[in-house]
């Protein structure tokens, strides 16, 4: 890794002044993030990170001069070419030539796998992962509310992948509970066979409606527990009935996860677990843990004092399942069947609660890999809405911002000839609602923008797709630039150091959102690197230019495209 050959060399420097083994310094020399004031230096060390007895309470100025002394006991050589001090860093300015000549070497090396082989990941065991996104409710229509859960579990799954971890990928449906009950009675009274095969999730979703406003009536309200009842005894004809929802729900999500570019490795539900959710409830039972209420309902009592001040309900008083109990059975048969390092749910903010519970009676009943388990989560999607009004089905949004960006292409007067402009739009849409939502932190909410998603210019995903087009366009107009025929004491304009130093960053970010799981990170590079490949595509041409130049120029940019393929990480379709 080019950033890796650097960090090495500063460090094995650091470590004969400071007398520590260089492995211990690696992590505290980072590269420094772009800037837009010139001659900015490459990496940076921080003070506080190695000096002993550094703490939050010392004086800026105290960290300012023991920057300023270990700069002065260094000296440059073959790989540094400048040291200087900051306030309590030290920088360090790699020898122009040998940057452009390692970078280049590097991404044209390690292609798309480039920051991936870096050795900040060597301490970083390769693991299996479980990760449980999207899980829709079946027979409703794909709700906008699960696009954020899709997206982001899509993300980490790809993220981990990437990085050469192994990952089963699970779409855990809402396929049981007592709305199917509600549900089941609805289609009994307000069903209608041809609408179901015509439009199956549709017409569920209009019989819902009609039996909801009838779910006051005590004579609905048992006919739905009964539906229910029957469907948890197994009862062959209400089985038939819910089966066939499941079946025609599934091959409707099918095809908008097609559209996302999304696929799993394993379709499972709540009705997997129904029996072995009262496996749960006895082996609650068996170790004291289950406790009944005067209702008769079963809790958990998870207060750390044992006084009930807080519990969790696992079992009704009909001694019927509860979502929590299948949730239980679904994460012991989960560690069972693949023996995972870490199991990942990726759901709403609100669920917060639920997991915590879930992951605390895992570990009461013995289960020492509940810390292993993690609820990554996140906030919700303000004021989304079509020209239609308010966004109900994700389907209308991606039907609604393929037309906007199909129509804002046709508008557009640089806009070339493309071969399948309602495919070409579909993606570019797809881009600008997944880099608009992933460019601040998860757990934030945050107010959607249809403008603000489809601009062309600024940090959206148009323009991060533009940038890759464009640099692809460049390749098949000039060709393949070959390294050894490229002279990199070309490329010593400040907008091409500013290019190779940002390639240089990219290992470090892909770190950060290794651990943490945020793609914010990601998201923020790949916008920058295409911000500047836009200038230096403008004052940095290669048609034009001299042959030497030229070809140092095409390889700087076309080296990009590795780079920018990296957005597969985001989402899974690129143009």
């Amino acid at each position: 890794m080019a950033a890796g050959s650097f960090r090495r060399s500063i460090a094995s420097q650091l470590s004969k002044v400071l007398d520590l083994p260089p492995e211990n310094l690696i992590k505290s020399i980072s590269a420094v993030p772009f800037s837009k004031k010139r001659h900015v230096a490459d990496f940076q060390l921080s003070i506080a990170s190695v000096i002993e007895n550094s703490s939050s309470d010392c004086l800026a100025q105290d960290l300012h001069l023991q920057a300023q002394q270990l700069a002065g006991r260094l000296k440059c050589d073959s790989v540094v070419s400048e040291i200087s001090a900051g306030p309590g860093t030290v920088n360090f300015t790699i020898n122009r030539e040998l940057l452009a000549k390692t970078v280049l070497q590097q991404v044209w090396k390690d292609g798309s796998a480039y920051g991936a082989k870096s050795e900040l990941f060597s301490a970083v065991p390769r693991q299996k992962a479980v990760i449980e996104f999207s899980s829709p409710n079946i027979a409703k229509k794909f709700h906008i509310g699960h696009l954020r859960s899709t997206i982001v579990g899509n993300f980490i799954a790809n993220l981990k992948v990437a990085l050469g971890h192994e990952v089963v990928r699970i779409n855990y449906l809402g396929d049981w509970g007592m709305q199917f009950g509600l549900l089941g009675v609805g289609f009994q009274t307000f069903g209608n066979k041809e609408k179901l095969k015509s439009s199956p999730l549709q017409h569920l979703f209009e019989v819902y409606v009609q039996i909801n406003k009838a779910a006051e009536d005590e004579n609905t309200k048992k006919l739905a527990k009964d539906f229910f009842r029957k469907l948890e005894e197994r009862d062959e004809q209400t089985l038939s009935i819910w089966k066939q929802f499941r079946d025609l729900s599934i091959e409707e999500y099918i095809q908008i996860y097609k559209r996302l570019g999304v696929h799993f490795d394993e379709y499972s539900g709540e009705s997997f677990y129904q029996e072995k959710a009262q496996e749960v409830l006895k082996m609650l039972e068996d170790k004291g843990l289950l406790q009944k209420t005067i209702k008769g309902t079963g809790i958990v009592d998870l207060s750390e004092k044992k006084d009930l001040s807080t519990v969790s309900t696992v079992m009704r008083s009909d001694g019927t399942s509860l979502y929590i109990t299948r949730d239980l059975a679904a994460a012991i048969d989960r560690m069972n069947k693949h023996s995972c390092d870490s199991m990942i749910y990726v759901t709403d903010k609100s669920q917060s609660n639920h997991f915590q519970h879930l992951f605390q009676i895992l570990k009461l009943m013995g289960y020492d890999w509940a810390e292993r388990c993690q609820h990554v989560s996140f906030g919700l999607v303000q004021g989304m809405k079509t020209r239609r009004g308010e966004v109900i089905f994700l389907e209308d949004v991606l039907n609604e911002v393929r037309s906007r960006m199909l129509q804002n292409m046709t508008s557009t007067k640089t806009t070339k000839e493309i071969n399948d402009p309602v495919e070409t739009a579909e993606k570019v849409g797809l881009a600008a609602l997944i880099i608009q939502d992933f460019r601040g932190l998860l757990s934030s909410d945050y107010q959607f923008s249809w403008d603000r998603a489809l601009q062309s210019r600024g940090d959206t995903g148009v323009f991060l797709q533009y940038t890759h087009a464009r640099l692809h366009s460049l390749e098949q107009i000039h060709g393949n630039a070959e390294l050894a025929d490229v002279n990199v004491a070309c490329l010593q304009e400040p907008d091409a150091i500013s290019v190779l130093q940002h390639l240089l960053r990219y290992d470090e970010v892909l770190y950060r959102s290794s651990q943490d799981l945020q793609p914010k990170h990601i998201v923020s590079y790949l916008l920058t690197l295409s911000h500047l490949v836009a200038v230096a595509h403008r004052t940095l041409p290669v048609k034009g230019s001299a042959p030497e130049v030229s070809q140092a120029r095409l390889m700087c940019h076309t080296q990009c495209v590795n780079v920018t393929s990296l957005s597969k990480i985001i989402f899974s379709t690129i143009i």
